[in-house]
């Protein structure tokens, strides 16, 4: 399923929930050979918590193409988080950091550690993961590993925080009057 933030508007991030893209980056999903699992689970844990998904797309992994959408959807407004799914990995195809850091303008390093030491409870395999966490504009671009149990894994640290997130990105906070 691939849409845009305008075929699926939302109203802007108001305090109570975030708009959020999920992007996956799999050259079998793009090519229909593979089912978009991690995407799906995305999609429905993010609607299930009362987030509003407002775009949602498969690319295959190319680096130029990923970095394009992602451009496109912060740049519209349309969306406080970007998550994306897949392409994170060691294999040479594995390109969405590097098209996550092209469109960056501001580093969220602690993200990625916490989704790695979250997922590091579950399997050793986490610390294979290369995924980054990034500011554009007024939104936050994440990459979780393409495999589901990840997914779950990364989502269990981003929930609690998406709308946070998504407050701050939105600004001006007054840190003074928030509930820690």
């Amino acid at each position: 399923m691939n849409f845009t933030p305008a075929d699926h508007a939302a109203p802007p991030y108001h305090g109570d929930v975030a708009r959020v893209a999920v992007l996956t980056v799999s050259d079998s999903a793009a090519a229909g050979t593979r089912t978009d699992r991690s995407g799906d689970l995305l999609a429905e844990r993010l609607a299930a918590a009362g987030h509003h998904v407002v775009a949602r797309s498969v690319l295959p992994d190319e680096r130029e193409a990923i970095a394009a959408l992602l451009r496109q959807w912060c740049d519209a407004g349309g969306c406080d988080v970007v998550i994306t799914t897949g392409g994170t990995g060691l294999t040479p195809r594995d390109v969405t950091p590097e098209a996550t850091l092209e469109v960056a303008e501001r580093l969220v390093p602690a993200l990625p550690l916490a989704i790695a030491l979250e997922g590091l409870r579950h399997t050793p395999y986490a610390a294979l993961s290369r995924g980054v966490a990034v500011i554009r504009g007024r939104t936050l671009i994440v990459n979780l590993p393409g495999s589901p149990k990840a997914v779950e894994d990364g989502l269990a640290v981003l929930l609690p925080l998406l709308d946070h997130a998504a407050e701050l990105l939105a600004g001006p906070v007054d840190h003074d009057v928030r509930a820690p």
